[in-house]
């Protein structure tokens, strides 16, 4: 690519309003203050006592939940807790979806993406949460089912000749575990050795993960007290060597795109404009969706929710809506409220004004499939619709960032945090 290419601005039509909840997000987070210890020892405790389908040798829940002292506070907390363990089904995965921060598809390119942000290579594999704890470590999935049962070098980790720890230390660590390796990828950092990471910013997070990790002995080869290796992803200052070292640096995993991580932004549970993933063919085997058979389908498929009024949303926060069905269809299919339902997008395709959905081609291909919690985001949809007919390139991400001159110094060397 030439120069003068990099330095052209990006620009397309506005077909969302991504950049403006991005704002409204940061000033949220900034204005909503929670009792963020609470909130990771409820989900810690959650994610160890939960009923769910696990090998034999699962531990007794007795074991393995976290001490609390009791005041009152805590008794409130034990509560959710005790609800939480009482879910099945459809409601353990809605519950596991929303704890997790789900990234939105990159559908346009963020303001200030150079200064305000980190990019990294999403390793391909299964997202999990990984709460080591009295001992033991156990990793879930976002539909709720136990992946792994076993002793970390994690604090709390083990039952070690040394013991397991004081009965407040617990970790909980945002991973994706990689098949081929047999290795946790930490993408995040929600709780260290009892001290919540919530609402810090992903700047302090991602410094700590690099230090914490090393230093606990997570990411040493597996041994009797340290089943599976953990490592952290490298991150980068998303300027253009930063950027491009993500998308073609070599790394120990496959990829599945790119994560983009806003500086200030806080562990958010559920879907969040402050942290963004995008693909392309060169950096992920899974860039358009396919059917069930494995085949990207002839014309794009959408999973939409079935309101009370007949009203198809996704599963954003607010619900973003595509279209109504009729009364008559819903009797006749014996539809009912909560329902999710796949389309196929027409010959009619997307059209947007002002930067909203204004009308969808929609045609009605059936139920979904039961094992989902949700339906698609809005984002998703989007992105998915762009990269069969404009798709956002890295020649693009690239264009949108400043050029060096017209930048603050910038290292000539690749920068990585932490």
């Amino acid at each position: 690519m030439a120069p003068h290419d990099l330095r052209r601005p990006f620009k397309r039509a506005a077909i969302s309003d991504q950049q403006k909840r991005r704002d409204l997000s940061l000033l949220r987070q900034a204005q909503n203050r929670r009792d963020a210890q609470q909130q990771a020892r409820c989900l810690a405790s959650s994610i160890l006592s939960l009923q769910s389908s696990a090998p034999e040798s699962e531990p007794e829940q007795s074991d393995i939940e976290i001490e609390t002292e009791h005041d009152s506070e805590d008794l409130s907390k034990d509560l959710d807790v005790r609800r939480v363990s009482k879910l099945r089904g459809p409601e353990v995965r809605k519950w596991f979806a929303r704890q997790l921060m789900l990234p939105e598809w990159m559908i346009d390119v963020p303001d200030r993406l150079s200064q305000d942000w980190y990019v990294l290579a999403r390793p391909a594999g299964k997202r999990c949460f990984v709460v080591s704890s009295n001992g033991t470590t156990v990793s879930r999935q976002r539909n709720g089912s136990i992946l792994h049962y076993f002793p970390s070098a994690l604090p709390a980790g083990a039952k070690t000749r040394d013991g397991s720890g004081s009965a407040q230390s617990y970790c909980i660590l945002d991973c994706i575990f990689h098949e081929s390796d047999q290795t946790y990828y930490v993408i995040d950092m929600v709780c260290w050795n009892g001290y919540s990471l919530y609402d810090c910013t992903a700047e302090f997070r991602f410094y700590w993960l690099n230090s914490k990790l090393e230093e606990s002995g997570a990411c040493n080869v597996p041994s009797h007290y340290h089943k599976f290796r953990f490592s952290a992803v490298p991150v980068y200052n998303c300027d253009q060597t930063g950027l491009y070292a993500a998308y073609s640096g070599a790394v120990p995993y496959v990829k599945d795109g790119l994560l983009f991580y806003n500086k200030h932004a806080h562990y958010q549970s559920g879907n969040t404009p402050l942290v963004l993933v995008w693909k392309d063919e060169n950096c992920s085997q899974y860039v358009i969706d396919t059917d069930g058979k494995g085949e990207i389908p002839s014309q794009q498929q959408v999973v939409l929710e079935l309101q009370d009024d007949g009203k198809l949303v996704t599963s954003d926060d607010p619900p973003v809506l595509f279209c109504c069905l009729d009364g008559d269809i819903i009797e006749k299919s014996g539809l009912q409220s909560g329902n999710l339902l796949r389309f196929a997008i027409g010959d009619g395709g997307l059209s947007f004004v002002d930067g909203k959905l204004e009308n969808a081609d929609l045609i009605y291909l059936g139920k979904s499939n039961r094992a989902r919690a949700f339906a698609d985001s809005y984002s998703k949809v989007i992105f998915q619709f762009m990269v069969r007919h404009s798709p956002l390139k890295i020649d693009d991400l690239l264009a949108s960032i400043n050029s060096p001159d017209d930048q603050e110094k910038i290292p000539s060397d690749i920068e990585m945090v932490g």
